[in-house]
């Protein structure tokens, strides 16, 4: 089962590679991770996507809280949030497609970013779903490369974090 993650750190150097290597360590693989800056610059949020049973996400969050950087651990499976990820694709359509392109990225509430002579690069944000039904969409006209960011996370209002 997929869990989502989310690790509040102190914002210094190392962290990352901590954390990083407390997964590969222990033979977990890491899906997706985002990491920024939260309010305070001292201390950043990282959004973790990973795999594993009740038994395996236990033991990564313990051993998360054991690292003297990590100050929450929350699984996101066990509350009310919401999650997002963003991608930006580069599509080569032909002249006769541009107009049907276009008409996607409408549908799919995204916007052009940057377009040249021969293509679009389009953004669109949303959950999971919403970003695979739009690559599937959009590959028969002709995918240049697209970049993914991982997941971002948030509790919704009135959950209570853990």
């Amino acid at each position: 089962m997929r869990h989502t993650i989310s690790v509040l750190v102190e914002n210094k150097f190392g962290v990352l590679s901590r954390i990083s290597g407390l997964f590969s360590g222990r033979g977990y693989n890491i899906e997706s991770l985002s990491v920024g800056e939260t309010i305070d610059p001292k201390i950043s949020v990282m959004t973790i996507v990973t795999k594993g049973d009740d038994q395996i996400i236990e033991q990564i969050t313990k051993q998360l809280n054991k690292l003297i950087d990590v100050i929450k651990v929350v699984d996101f499976i066990e509350i009310d949030h919401v999650e997002r990820e963003m991608v930006l694709v580069k599509v080569a359509p032909k002249k006769e497609n541009r107009i049907e392109v276009l008409k996607l990225v409408e549908i799919f509430r995204g916007r052009i970013v940057d377009s040249g002579a021969a293509t679009f690069t389009i953004e669109i944000t949303g959950d999971e779903g919403k970003i695979n039904a739009f690559i599937e969409l959009i590959t028969p006209f002709g995918i240049k490369e697209f970049v993914r960011t991982g997941k971002v996370a948030i509790a919704r209002e009135g959950t209570k974090r853990q």
